[in-house]
């Protein structure tokens, strides 16, 4: 195994822990929560943060419309005595993503491959392609060449 697939496989490691935290979207935004939570005001929110109440409702409206930034998001969880997570939860592990991938290129790969062969009356089995699919999945997942994400 290579430092880049050893690098690589920690990182999946660390994606994959997130997943099935059951972390969603408050529907009143979590600034509101939590600081109704924790029975807070706006306006004692606003001098823990060291701005304006308006400022405080200008939060909570822009973490709706998703237009606030992350700054303020930590700025106003630690204000709470709160940790701010950020996070991409994948909806599977990341290997099987990858998996994904690797399947789809290979398949066209192999299709483009039997295209051609098909025009010189050299057709394979079904077998024989899937097999093909299969080690040159392999292989990318493998070798993760820099073309790896692009889809054409």
């Amino acid at each position: 195994m290579s430092v880049k697939q050893a690098v690589r496989e920690q990182y999946q490691a660390t994606v994959d822990l997130a997943r099935g935290g059951n972390i969603h979207i408050r529907p009143e935004g979590w600034i509101r929560t939590v600081r109704k939570a924790l029975g807070m005001s706006g306006a004692q929110l606003a001098r823990r943060m060291g701005v304006t109440r308006a400022r405080i409702a200008q939060a909570e409206r822009a973490e709706l419309d998703g237009g606030i930034t992350l700054k303020s998001m930590q700025a106003a969880a630690e204000a709470m005595g709160c940790r701010f997570v950020y996070a991409f939860e994948p909806p599977v592990d990341i290997e099987t993503i990858v998996a994904a991938q690797a399947r789809k290129k290979a398949e066209a790969i192999v299709g483009v491959a039997s295209g051609h062969m098909a025009l010189e009356d050299q057709t394979v089995s079904d077998s024989r392609t899937e097999q093909e699919v299969s080690r040159l999945m392999r292989e990318l997942m493998f070798e993760m060449p820099p073309d790896f994400w692009q889809d054409k």
